[in-house]
């Protein structure tokens, strides 16, 4: 259970902050207003459906048994036969993280274009003015701008390690896959209102609440000491 809850939690991190934040900085250089408006409409929109009808479309696109996403790998002939992405614990923490990603990637970006928006301009002129191409303004005056606001969403991170999304996970989840899927979250839930073993499921909350502290207060004081920023 703590295993799959840190491993999921620890994954998506990793990949969803950079993806994320790379994403932005290329939003950001988009010139045309109409293409980029369009660009950030259709990835915020999955950031407005509930994980119900978002799960579900997955469940759906995922299905082994005429899901489009098995349809085209074997009409690519990646694969011989269909595979179980919900009904193999192999390929869940894949799936929700690829899932978390593709909803959260839109609406985590506006963080990052809202710090940019916040950089000097002059800064830019001048570094156009010597020469330097979208990339080089990219790494040396947009990434250091808005390296506060990352180092604070890697702190929100680093202490929400323990906490799953549980609508994500309680809809992906199903009997074949709970050897990869049970995570704390879900484990309360079915401790302490199905089981009704209310004293258990209030002690690991607790307990989830003070270890979430404290990775909060060590995250906090390793970013101050690393990049002089820091939540307080």
């Amino acid at each position: 259970m703590v295993k799959n809850t840190v491993g999921i939690n620890l994954f998506g991190s990793l990949i969803g902050i950079p993806v994320t934040l790379i994403f932005a900085l290329l939003l950001n250089e988009i010139r045309s207003p109409k293409f980029k408006s369009f660009i950030q409409t259709v990835t915020y929109l999955p950031h407005f459906l509930s994980w119900v009808i978002f799960g579900g479309l997955f469940i759906t696109l995922l299905n082994p048994d005429g899901g489009v996403v098995n349809y085209l790998l074997l009409e690519l002939g990646l694969f011989d036969k269909p595979i179980q992405f919900l009904g193999d614990p192999a390929y869940f923490w894949g799936v929700a993280i690829g899932t978390g990603l593709l909803k959260k990637i839109g609406w985590g970006a506006i963080l990052y274009l809202a710090a940019i928006a916040g950089i000097d301009q002059s800064l830019y002129e001048a570094a156009a003015i010597d020469g330097a191409g979208r990339f080089k303004r990219m790494l040396h005056i947009s990434l250091p701008g808005i390296l506060p606001t990352v180092m604070i969403l890697v702190i929100f991170a680093v202490s929400g390690m323990l906490n799953n999304n549980f609508t994500q996970i309680y809809v992906l989840q199903n009997s074949l896959n709970l050897p990869a899927s049970q995570v704390i979250d879900t484990y309360v839930y079915r401790t302490g209102l199905q089981q009704f073993q209310f004293a258990s499921a209030t002690a690991i909350g607790l307990m989830k609440s003070v270890f979430a502290l404290a990775l909060l207060l060590g995250a906090n004081i390793l970013s101050k000491k690393l990049t002089k920023s820091g939540l307080f």
